[in-house]
Order: C-alpha cells, then sequence, then structure tokens
C-alpha cells in the first residue's frame, strides 16, 4: 500500500477533502466543490480550536482521505473526556484497500493519547455498508441520533 502520512489539512488540501466529501449521494446533495471559500473559512476555525483536529491521509503526495475528529471534556461519565469522529471519507481509487480501518484506527489512538474515555460516531441510516464497516472495527449502534436543520 506504499507509506501513508497522516498529518493536519492545510489549505490546499481543502480541494481533495471536498472533492470526497462530495462524492457520495448524500455529499452530492450539499456540498459545493465549485466554491470553496466557505470551507477555507471553516479549516481556519477549525485549526483555531485545540479540539478539533481536521486531518488527511496522503500516499505520494496525494490526499486519499479525511476525518475529523473532536475532543470534547465533560462532566457525565465521572468527567470523562470523549471524542466524535466525523466527515470520515476515503478516496472513491481508494475504497476497500483498508485505508479506511487506519483512518478509525488512527482516529481511536489519538483519543486516547489525548485521555479520552469514549469515542463517539454517527453514521447516516442509509450507509448500511458503513455500519457494518464500524461494527467489524467494535464500535456499537447504541443511541439513536436527532438533527435540527437551522
Amino acid at each position: 500500500m506504499g507509506d501513508l502520512e497522516m498529518r493536519s489539512a492545510t489549505p490546499d488540501d481543502v480541494p481533495a477533502i471536498v472533492g470526497m466529501l462530495a462524492d457520495d449521494p448524500l455529499g452530492a446533495q450539499r456540498e459545493s466543490p465549485d466554491d470553496l471559500t466557505p470551507y477555507l473559512a471553516a479549516l481556519e476555525r477549525l485549526s483555531g480550536d485545540p479540539n478539533q483536529r481536521l486531518v488527511v491521509a496522503v500516499r505520494e503526495g496525494r490526499v486519499i482521505g479525511t476525518l475529523q475528529l473532536t475532543i470534547i471534556p465533560g462532566l457525565s461519565r465521572r468527567g470523562a473526556t470523549r471524542s466524535i469522529i466525523e466527515g470520515v471519507r476515503v478516496h472513491a481509487d481508494e475504497r476497500s484497500s483498508g485505508l479506511g480501518t487506519q483512518l478509525i484506527e488512527w482516529a481511536i489512538d489519538e483519543s486516547r493519547h489525548q485521555g479520552c474515555q469514549l469515542v463517539q460516531l454517527t453514521s447516516d441510516n442509509t450507509r448500511t455498508d458503513a455500519h457494518r464497516f464500524y461494527e467489524r472495527l467494535g464500535f456499537t449502534a447504541s443511541h439513536t441520533g436527532f438533527k435540527l436543520s437551522l
């Protein structure tokens, strides 16, 4: 598979990240690769927050995967710190290569390093393949999530 580098995303990575976000039926409806302005502003906000990590997986100079890891200190669970994994994407050419597993394992390891006692993620109800993938990695579908668009 070659050498894989996991690193923080930079503005130069944004076109590749947005391309991956838009490359599925759900993302195609909500992402706009033709205007990167809001994505660049979001990256600037993320980069300024020590509890946020937007990372890319890079092989041979090419961005082939991404995820966002958020660290959340809390009071519940005896003051436990938890992490949330969001926006996991693997480039279409790299799917079924093991890269998704490497991304999630990186996020779990980083969560441990940050002192987290729990890792959480959500997945759209329609992403049944993703659900099987996360269950294979030890995650359980223990909750029902809710969203409110504003």
